[in-house]
């Protein structure tokens, strides 16, 4: 058999090969004994029909073809054995002549990825501040969660909290209903949809009303979007708020209780400082991977793309509750190749990110030990408190665990690039690689 081998962009591999007269004439052989003892031929007992008879009962050509069907996936599986081609998918086959046979395999082989000079890396962290302003406004928050609602007999008013009797239908059909609805009357807030807020301020209680909402067409919330909404509402409550001073006295009722109003101005600013510290750092970890493979030249076979497709469809599917992609479609007003071709720019990204992150992780020799494991579930159980126990069920499964081992050989591996990029002292990927040892390791594969 002769072989000669191809690799051409997107991970693939197409093979020409060969194959001699003789392993045909054996597979010819073959399939005629394999039709010969399911074929029926007039005045021949099955299995005893003569090849000739065979071929002339069933036309040369279907004991042909039954023939290539057999030697086809023999010649092909020996052929990248002895490449030694890593297919990761089934092969497109064409014949390309039948004496001799010549046959082209075009077939996905394992991705490949070339890092680059990723320990060259630097990414700069951007500064966290903490204004007087977003204090002040964390403060304001609380003097209206810590607010006296007083009733009052008058139209509503900003500020003002309202209870009341909501419907709301487009076209005849009710999109909402709720009786004793609490809204909460601010400036700029949308409830419900732009302009209600407003609306209700013309309400006086006790005396139902009707008014019409025309809803801008690129509004969030698809089914009210570019609808005209009639809404009914009756106003069975109004109450005003009334704000606490702000002095000591109202910081010594917040939360556990402060001696004093700047000791809970510095409480909340270093809430907002951790708060914003964490935000950063996570924007700086994307930042890292980013750069990373952006730098990075990868390539993978198109299947990958159409599977990865697949399952960010599913999940878009599932997290929406529209049960079917016809539902789903006229949620989101696209078709199914718009829906695709977005899903496929984030499969693409998805995979990149994952292939990259796995060979960084085979160059550092980082890897994840059952021990690893261990440790986490058990810090996830700690932090469950009463349902500890049930968090040590989910993860006890060999599934479980190894979905759980993939996470932390992520989070390691990020880690690793995030203290090369911010220039920390790293050992080299062969000194950090031995650093592993004989330890058990969890693939990322």
């Amino acid at each position: 058999m002769k072989v000669s081998t191809e690799r051409i962009p997107e991970s693939q591999v197409v093979l020409e090969i060969e194959v001699e007269p003789e392993h045909l004439e054996r597979s010819l052989e073959r399939a005629y004994r394999q039709l010969a003892q399911k074929t029926e031929v007039p005045g021949f007992r099955k299995g005893k029909t003569p090849r000739h008879m065979l071929e002339r009962y069933l036309g040369r050509d279907a004991v042909r073809q039954e023939a290539l069907r057999l030697v086809i996936p023999e010649a092909y599986n020996q052929a990248i054995e002895e490449e030694s081609i890593d297919a990761v998918d089934y092969p497109d086959i064409e014949v390309v002549q039948e004496e001799p046979l010549i046959f082209k395999a075009t077939v996905a082989v394992r991705p490949s990825v070339d890092l680059g000079d990723y320990r060259e890396l630097r990414v700069e962290r951007e500064p966290v501040t903490v204004s007087e302003e977003q204090v002040n406004e964390k403060i304001e928050e609380l003097r209206h969660r810590y607010a006296i609602l007083e009733p009052v007999d008058r139209l509503p008013q900003m500020g003002d909290r309202v209870w009341a009797d909501v419907r709301v239908s487009v076209d005849g059909r009710s999109v909402f209903s709720e009786d004793d609805a609490e809204v909460h009357l601010h400036q700029g807030v949308t409830i419900l949809m732009p302009g209600f807020v407003e609306e209700l301020l013309g309400n006086e209680k006790g005396v139902e009303r009707q008014f019409s909402i025309d809803v801008p067409p690129d509004y969030p919330q698809r089914l009210l979007a570019g609808k005209t909404c009639l809404c009914t509402v009756l106003v069975k409550e109004i109450k005003e708020e009334r704000l606490p001073e702000l002095d000591d006295t109202f910081a010594a009722v917040v939360g556990e209780g402060f001696p004093s109003l700047e000791a809970l101005r510095q409480r909340l600013e270093s809430d907002l400082r951790e708060s914003a510290e964490q935000e950063a750092d996570g924007r700086y970890r994307e930042k890292v991977v980013d750069g990373v493979v952006a730098a990075a030249s990868v390539e993978f076979p198109p299947v990958l793309t159409e599977r990865e497709t697949e399952q960010l469809l599913r999940e878009r599917l599932s997290s929406s509750g529209a049960g079917d992609i016809e539902h789903y479609l006229r949620q989101v007003r696209k078709s199914e190749e718009e829906l695709r071709q977005e899903l496929r720019l984030q499969a693409v990204e998805r995979i990149q990110g994952s292939l990259v992150l796995g060979q960084v992780a085979a160059v550092e020799g980082i890897s994840v030990s059952e021990e690893d494991i261990d440790a986490e579930i058990e810090r996830l159980a700690a932090s469950s408190g009463a349902r500890a126990d049930e968090v040590r069920r989910v993860f006890g499964s060999a599934g479980s665990r190894e979905a759980l081992g993939r996470s932390l050989l992520t989070r390691k591996t990020v880690e690793r690039l995030v203290a090369i990029a911010s220039g920390e002292e790293v050992p080299p990927p062969a000194e950090a690689a031995e650093e592993v040892g004989k330890s058990e390791v969890v693939s990322k594969e």
